[in-house]
């Protein structure tokens, strides 16, 4: 038939990849697309067992199929499936797989016909929208650091030359600084700004799951590895990976650490075939790394490694200048999201954020705003709205002020009746003539089984 000379040619035109896979599992035609796809040649693959592709879930399917080659040869209906194909220079390729069996004239199998649809432009996409989502909650300051002190003019600069370097960085700073936000600024400056960021907690797993996560590993590697794993290295290619508290890595890490530094190559678990990653490193730590490796309980050649560039993040107290507004800045965020005003400082609550040592820094100051912001119902920040901890270090006159017993403003019925008739069942001006929020004259109609629309006929 016609059709058939000119199938090769219809295949070719694809662009997602196919291939046709025997009952025995031997392959017996590919596309140009599946090949541009692994990297393999159609004579490296054709004639060869599918095996060669290591896909994660084949593997599984595999010796299930009541005596066929796999479960695929048995099955009546089949599904697409996620999964993971490695190419031919050993990285792992993120693919949707979908197959359908072709038989013959009595319905027995012959070929399992399979198309492969390349994930990874999928995976891009999903990092854009994450660094999108980065930058838009960034709207102020310096990549969402805000400062004007002499010390964070100084990171601000510092950052930004950082970031015009391939070199590694070391963040470092207590908890609550903001490395986080200046490893992000690092990568959003940087030459690889539309290459992957991907954090790790080097503290957050044990050392066997942190090597994984690290590296990835390969199906069987260790009881429980049913499938490939990516590692965050590999999956950071091309890209920047931030490595926070990594002075709580295990020694193992460190030595695998160093390697990848000096060589940009590592082994997944399981495998001893290197995987090549152009990866810059950015580390954090809030502890002193220097004396750790001088005490022997961090390696000292990876301390050098990381510590090529080395930002120093200040404490909250040692720049108060900042912390106005910071505070205006939370606030402000925080009165977007619930659609209220945003409410001011009164001078004695500040005197007392201005007095406290901030031992968590910029995080502890965004949850004590948090908790003020949720107290207070109108009206400006007092002392009372702030949480009991931040008061001790006040003086006796504000803490006479702060220990007076607080009285909300009475509203029984009558009162919540007559405030919306004078507010014409407006809620939001009910709330202002009864000096509380538009929340509690919701909460109270409800407890009082008030209704907005009849109460002009009380």
């Amino acid at each position: 038939m016609e059709f058939e000379k000119h199938l090769k040619e219809i295949v070719n035109t694809m662009t997602e990849g196919l291939l046709l896979v025997g009952s025995d599992g031997s392959i017996a035609m590919v596309n140009e697309a599946l090949s541009r796809m692994t990297g393999y040649g159609r004579e490296e693959l054709v004639g060869r067992s599918c095996r060669v592709l290591d896909c994660d879930v084949c593997q599984q399917e595999r010796g299930v199929g009541g005596g066929v080659w796999c479960r695929l040869f048995a099955e009546k209906v089949t599904r697409p499936k996620r999964c993971m194909i490695r190419c031919k220079n050993g990285s792992y390729l993120p693919v949707l797989k979908n197959q359908s069996l072709l038989r013959d004239s009595d319905g027995r199998p012959l070929f399992a016909v399979e198309t492969l649809t390349d994930l990874t432009e999928l995976a891009g996409l999903d990092r854009k929208v994450e660094a999108l989502s980065r930058l838009l909650s960034a709207e102020e300051g310096f990549h969402g650091m805000i400062g004007a002190s002499a010390a964070m003019r100084r990171v601000f600069d510092l950052l930004e030359r950082a970031a015009a370097s391939e070199a590694p960085v070391l963040l470092t700073g207590e908890s609550g600084t903001g490395k986080e936000l200046a490893a992000m600024a690092i990568h959003e400056l940087g030459r690889r700004r539309e290459g992957p960021f991907v954090q790790f907690n080097c503290a957050a797993l044990s050392e066997a799951l942190l090597e994984s996560e690290l590296f990835g590993h390969a199906k069987g590697a260790f009881t429980g590895a049913y499938r490939h794993r990516q590692g965050r290295f590999e999956a950071a290619d091309g890209g920047d990976i931030f490595l926070d508290e990594i002075g709580d890595a295990p020694a193992s890490i460190q030595v695998k650490l160093l390697r990848v530094l000096e060589t940009k190559s590592f082994e997944r678990v399981g495998e001893t075939r290197p995987v090549r990653a152009d990866v810059r490193v950015i580390s954090a730590t809030n502890r002193d790394l220097g004396k750790r490796a001088a005490e022997g309980r961090f390696r000292e050649d990876l301390f050098f490694r990381i510590n090529v560039i080395p930002v120093h993040l200040p404490p909250l107290r040692e720049r108060l200048e900042d912390l106005p507004p910071l505070a205006e800045y939370f606030l402000r965020r925080l009165a977007g999201q619930a659609g209220r005003a945003v409410p001011s400082i009164s001078p004695e609550a500040m005197r007392i954020l201005l007095a406290h040592p901030w031992p968590g820094n910029v995080r502890e100051l965004k949850s004590a705003l948090e908790y003020a912001f949720v107290v207070t119902d109108a009206g400006p920040l007092e002392p009372r709205h702030l949480p009991p901890a931040l008061i001790t270090r006040a003086d006796p006159d504000i803490l006479r002020e702060v220990c007076r017993p607080y009285r909300p403003p009475a509203a029984g019925r009558s009162e919540l009746v007559d405030a919306l008739r004078r507010a014409g069942g407006n809620r939001s001006e009910a709330a202002r003539l009864l000096g509380v929020s538009r929340g509690t004259v919701l909460n109270r109609m409800r407890k009082y089984g008030v209704d907005s629309r009849h109460v002009l006929d009380f």
